[in-house]
């Protein structure tokens, strides 16, 4: 099985999913492994050193995502070999280039998968259906097959052995289509974006105002999380959609989640159900959140929380 890995690139950074894609391309035992990659900076394939690869494609001249042009640079690749899969991130960006590439490539498309496994000569994912009620295994039929897996949910492997891949540097295709990209605005925050946080500390309308959410802030800073929000506490005006977290919102995988005054409705367990540890904060003892959390909490928030930073600044050694 030859597989072929779009590793994202975001200001000139690699991305993490980049590291959880090859670690489960590896465990998939395949005859080849290549990465696709796009990036001004040709150095930055140095990141896989030591993993068992056989050819990095370095693509340069798309400073800013275009679709088009990283589409029909890796159609170029695509076409060129004889892959049986590819992989990549279910991040904005995948979900925006995969489905394109399928269409064009007539390749099946498996989204938004948790695990993936080889069976009988063809790959079975695992992906949550239902608001993540239910797990459903799926397969293609088609040749190749095109995977996107959600962040977070693979432990990265170092290599055990090194190896010194091919580097291949590449200029991008030309764009068929009459626009351009010319500016990404980001947003004021510096913390992860909550879709990729491995750590996230969410506040529902119990935090009765924004001003308030600076104690999950103070918290958040000590342990270098992400904060969200119901979209109770979105709705009230207390912050702004792009913290919400639900099915209205963000779906997030983190391996802690911390709900603050979050009572559990359906839409909300929607998008973070699949956290791998949940601890809830409620004065509600009969709060559905309990019925989902590995730990609970019945307290009030603006006295458990504070007591949960200085815990973590003792952990962190910052007394």
């Amino acid at each position: 099985m030859n597989i072929l890995i779009y590793a994202e690139v975001r200001q000139g950074k690699l991305k993490n999913t980049a590291l959880e894609l090859l670690t489960l391309a590896q465990s998939l035992n395949p005859t080849a492994i290549d990465i696709a990659l796009f990036s001004e900076d040709a150095g930055i394939s140095k990141a896989f050193e030591g993993f068992s690869i056989r050819e990095i494609f370095v693509i340069s001249g798309v400073p800013l995502y275009q679709n088009d042009i990283v589409l029909n640079s890796l159609k170029k690749i695509i076409t060129s070999s004889s892959y049986d899969c590819i992989l990549g991130p279910a991040s904005p960006t995948g979900r925006d280039l995969f489905p394109r590439l399928s269409a064009q490539l007539k390749a099946g498309l498996l989204t938004e998968v948790i695990d993936l496994k080889k069976e009988n000569n063809k790959l079975v994912a695992t992906r949550p259906i239902y608001a993540g009620k239910c797990l459903v295994t799926c397969s293609s039929t088609t040749p190749l097959t095109l995977v996107t897996l959600r962040p977070n949910v693979i432990a990265i492997q170092k290599p055990a052995t090194s190896g010194s891949p091919k580097v291949t540097n590449q200029v991008a295709e030309k764009s068929s289509l009459p626009l351009k990209v010319v500016e990404i605005r980001q947003g004021k925050s510096t913390r992860p974006d909550l879709t990729e946080a491995t750590l996230i500390i969410s506040g529902g309308r119990a935090m009765a105002n924004s001003d308030n959410f600076k104690i999950l802030f103070e918290a958040a800073d000590v342990i270098g999380a992400s904060v969200g929000a119901s979209r109770a506490a979105v709705d009230s005006g207390y912050a702004p959609h792009e913290m919400q977290v639900g099915q209205t919102g963000k779906t997030v995988n983190p391996n802690l989640y911390i709900a603050c005054g979050i009572s559990g409705s359906i839409q909300h367990l929607a998008g973070m159900r699949t956290s791998k540890i949940i601890v809830a904060i409620n004065t509600d003892i009969d709060a559905p959140i309990f019925q989902k959390a590995d730990y609970g909490i019945v307290a009030d928030l603006f006295k458990a929380v504070p007591v949960l930073t200085e815990e973590f600044k003792k952990l962190k050694g910052k007394d």
